[in-house]
């Protein structure tokens, strides 16, 4: 007999286009296993203060191509603390909850590490568009935050040829640049500043638009991870240094919007439906990851240990796509 019965899910962190794919295959794969599934609202803060809601197959029916989450999500500071981790335990115990499903990224799965340390089974879904959690090669999200942010760009480009012009543009990633470079090497864009790299403005900024003017080029696109610095200042910066006057534009939360697109849709689908496959076969308090294509289950305590490193080859190939025939007329 399985002896989980009841289980809990919750969404916490910044919402990632695939969140509620996610909730829908925890849902629906507990309910096919003959286990009750209990919708957490407002991620640890809602288990604190037994906010929550039950699953069914057809309340969770029409979210899949959703964005946000219909779970809602807060951070909470309550829940660091000892005292805030016994409300989260006794709500557990109140609800009869046999195990929490949390979806999110580093700091969800450190809070789901505590709460393993009181007695309660976890299972982690890495969900952010930062796609920074070092334990899986992808996380929920990432694939349409790219898209997103490519479409701006692409727009902006438009209206950046038709008058001449450098336009700034500032990504999310305070503590990775994935999308920053990711979307650079996809837009054709002119530089990528992101934090793992260190950045000589000019060498990296200054020297890369003047070559790109003297191949022929009369207008530059910058992109600019957030944990790189700010936009703004690089803005002023490039006015200064080189007497163009920049139009900055930070995407911000709008990258977190939309619908997700089909890789995220299936991806958030089979992360749930292994989560819950984790529970059924005993092997609790794990992160869920994708790695070479496949789908593995890492024990928390290694998993947050581990480090993801941006490939720098991606930036040296972005770097050959603007430079390496220099001097020719070519925009991307």
């Amino acid at each position: 007999m399985n002896k989980i019965k009841r289980i809990g899910v919750l969404t916490s962190g910044g919402d990632a286009p695939g969140m509620n794919a996610a909730v829908r295959a925890v849902a629906r794969t507990a309910l096919a296993n003959g286990i009750e599934c209990v919708g957490i609202r407002r991620g640890w803060q809602g288990l604190i203060t037994s906010d929550f809601v039950p699953l069914t197959r057809e309340s969770v029916g029409h979210i899949l191509s959703r964005g946000g989450t219909i779970l809602y999500t807060a951070r909470s500071d309550e829940f660091m603390t000892e005292k805030g981790r016994l409300k989260a335990v006794a709500t557990c115990k109140m609800l009869g909850l046999d195990a929490v499903v949390a979806i999110g990224g580093d700091g969800t799965f450190r809070g789901a590490l505590e709460l393993s340390r009181l007695g309660i089974p976890v299972v982690g879904v890495p969900a952010t568009i930062d796609n920074d959690v070092g334990c899986t090669n992808y996380t929920i999200g990432f694939d349409t935050a790219c898209n997103t942010a490519i479409e701006c760009i692409d727009k902006l480009r438009d209206t950046m040829q038709s008058h001449e012009r450098c336009s700034v543009v500032e990504v999310m990633g305070r503590n990775a640049g994935f999308l920053a470079l990711y979307v650079g090497i996809a837009v054709g864009a002119t530089a990528v500043l992101v934090p793992e790299h260190q950045t000589d403005f000019d060498r990296d900024v200054v020297e890369r638009i003047r070559e790109s003017r003297l191949a022929g080029n009369t207008h530059f696109m910058i992109v600019v991870a957030e944990g790189a610095g700010s936009a703004v200042e690089f803005g002023k910066k490039i006015h200064d240094a080189l007497g163009m006057e920049p139009r900055v534009t930070v995407l911000g939360h709008i990258q977190r919007g939309g619908a997700p697109n089909a890789r995220d849709r299936e991806t958030a689908t089979r992360m749930g439906y292994y989560a819950v496959n984790a529970l059924v076969e005993g092997n609790t308090n794990c992160i869920i990851g994708t790695q070479e294509g496949g789908i593995v289950q890492i024990p928390i305590e290694e998993a947050l240990v581990m480090k993801k490193h941006l490939q720098m080859d991606r930036y040296r190939i972005m770097e050959a796509m603007q430079f390496g025939g220099l001097y020719t007329n070519d925009n991307k």
